[in-house]
């Protein structure tokens, strides 16, 4: 099947009611109510058995996923860039294939297609440059998930490979500054649970659909038709009762230090300029404030030589010359 020349679509699992898909008009894509989601039949090819049962208590779904991003023949385009963005829902307890998405991304670094990437994708120009941003496609995903009835905290992501996750969204987020979902920083990367039970070694997606005794169905690089069939593949691997759990994630950030004491903070960070004090050379400041000892706090003037020679500050008026400050108070004056 190639891919359809919409901007975006939400479409059935159905593969008899791909024809369906519909052309948004031209401009903001409108975000269908739950009402324009199709259910699958659940007799239908993707049902485990005839006796559902919760295979997987700790996912409610799986959202299938596979990226078409900008390329060039034997080089690499940097940066790379989104310009499909599929998605399949399937239910974790019967396998059953829910419903499905499509947006295309409009790239902002390369916004013309190569020939390689339009041939090998499908993907034609005219369809990219209908497109929307890849921030507005991630807002667009979090309100198909929301209408289709999927809980976003109960929902793992499933991938062939780990490039769509770990590197392609990953990447093109942070150069661009978006802040996407965090379901999106952990995922199911297949080829593990299909290799627990086929057996390692180097296959591509569509010769693991087909050694699993599946038929691929649409064209490969399709977006839309990668996700399906590695959905199908997903359902096959549950029904044999391989495990299906989270095998990649992204590092997450340490957590922040703890916070120094208040007077250490003032006096490591030489606390901002406080323009509410008024200067008074050579004692304490007009204004009346104190420092942390209970004192009007004094000013000065650095008189050593250096970079930071004839600034004002503001100290501990407690201060002596032989004691020096008998607090941490301190900042630089206006």
């Amino acid at each position: 099947m190639l891919c359809l020349p919409s901007a975006a679509s939400f479409a059935p699992a159905d593969p008899a009611a791909r024809g369906a898909l519909a052309s948004p008009q031209q401009g903001r894509l409108p975000i269908p109510s739950a009402a324009a989601f199709r259910r699958a039949d659940p007799t239908a090819q993707g049902a485990i058995a005839s006796k559902p049962q919760k295979m997987f208590r700790e996912f409610d779904h799986f959202v299938v996923i596979d990226f078409e991003a900008t390329c060039e023949k034997d080089s690499r385009i940097y940066p790379q860039e989104i310009i499909e963005f599929p998605a399949v829902l399937v239910d974790a307890a019967t396998g059953a294939l829910l419903s499905s998405f499509r947006t295309y991304v409009k790239p902002r670094h390369h916004p013309q297609l190569t020939a390689f990437c339009s041939e090998l994708t499908g993907i034609q120009q005219q369809q990219v440059d209908g497109g929307v941003d890849l921030a507005t496609a991630l807002g667009m995903h979090d309100s198909w998930l929301a209408s289709a009835g999927a809980d976003k905290n109960r929902l793992a992501v499933v991938t062939w490979g780990d490039w769509d996750c770990k590197t392609m969204l990953e990447s093109e987020c942070s150069f661009k500054c978006i802040n996407k979902p965090r379901y999106f920083d952990q995922w199911v990367n297949l080829r593990i649970p299909f290799e627990a039970v086929f057996g390692a070694g180097r296959r591509n997606l569509q010769e693991a659909v087909r050694e699993a005794g599946l038929q691929w169905d649409g064209r490969l690089h399709c977006g839309l038709d990668d996700a399906r069939n590695t959905a199908c593949l997903l359902v096959e691997l549950m029904r044999r009762g391989a495990s299906i759990s989270i095998t990649g994630s992204l590092p997450q950030p340490p957590p922040p230090p703890p916070a120094p004491e208040p007077e250490l903070q003032l006096q490591a960070q030489m606390a901002p300029v406080n323009h509410n004090i008024s200067w008074c050379t050579g004692g304490a400041a007009t204004t009346g404030g104190c420092c942390y000892c209970g004192v009007p706090i004094r000013g000065d003037m650095v008189t050593t030589p250096g970079p930071m020679q004839g600034r004002f500050f503001f100290s501990c008026g407690n201060w002596t010359p032989i004691l020096g400050p008998m607090c941490n108070f301190f900042f630089w004056a206006a």
